[in-house]
């Protein structure tokens, strides 16, 4: 490596140190949920925003779930390709029927005596290609987990979601954010919608939690799989890929576009 690239890299490090412990700052309310009453901010998040509800008795009572597919609010994703907010509505589609499927029984159709999953992306901020690919170079010069972006490259996802009674009552809800930062494990992607489409992964993991009432542990996934429509859930190329490059490649991690049906 030469002098003049070590001396870049070494100032890519310092102004990214300087503002890598960035806290993501909630979204505004949307307009999605039914109701925006009760929320509270979970504390102890640096990386994401949390603000959710739950009544414990109405969610205990809710064994069968109908997943509607993911909506994108009006406004959400401005600049961003058609394309890749299908990519994006596609990839929250899958992560939270794989969360939810773990929680609830999952139904391929709406039913009568089954209450009903909402969810809406409310901001997809693009991520950097370009930055993206300087941190990929600058992470195969930086041993360890810790990568680092150019600030102006890291990309958010936002999203409200609630679940809703068989009478139409909302029994819990949530308004979720998440920034990649410029200091910290978020791969860099060569993806306009690279950290939005990894940020999907959090937030089913948030959008189970949030739902599922006290007590109710994780189960084993159902046979046959109500998922399965998404692809295989363990990706392992995704991660080889990874590995091999240092960037998140959404071909390898099984990510498709929302089709609308």
């Amino acid at each position: 490596m030469s002098p003049s690239t070590s001396a870049s890299l070494l100032v890519l490090v310092a102004g990214a140190t300087v503002l890598g412990a960035c806290q993501t700052a909630p979204a505004a309310n949307a307009g999605f949920l039914s109701t925006y009453d009760g929320l509270e901010t979970k504390e102890g998040t640096l990386r994401v925003s949390v603000r959710d509800r739950r009544d414990d008795g109405m969610a205990a009572a809710i064994e069968r779930l109908f997943v509607e597919p993911a909506q994108l609010a009006q406004g959400a994703a401005e600049g961003v390709a058609p394309g890749d907010v299908a990519l994006v509505l596609g990839e929250v589609d899958r992560q939270v029927c794989y969360e939810l499927s773990r929680r609830f029984t999952l139904l391929p159709e709406r039913a009568a005596d089954a209450a009903t999953a909402r969810i809406a992306v409310t901001r997809i901020e693009p991520t950097g290609a370009v930055g993206s690919g300087l941190s990929a170079v600058a992470s195969a010069f930086i041993p360890g987990p810790i990568g680092i972006r150019p600030p102006g490259s890291t990309g958010m996802l936002a999203a409200e979601a609630e679940l809703v009674t068989v009478e139409g009552t909302q029994a819990a809800a949530l308004a979720w954010a998440r920034s990649a930062n410029v200091v910290g494990m978020d791969s860099p992607s060569l993806s306009r919608v690279g950290d939005a489409l990894q940020f999907a992964e959090v937030l089913g993991d948030q959008v189970a939690e949030s739902f599922a009432p006290d007590g109710r542990e994780a189960r084993p996934v159902a046979e046959p799989d109500p998922c399965a429509h998404f692809g295989p859930r363990e990706q392992p190329g995704g991660f080889i890929t990874r590995f091999v490059t240092g960037l998140y490649v959404p071909e390898t991690q099984g990510v498709k576009a929302q089709t609308g049906e």
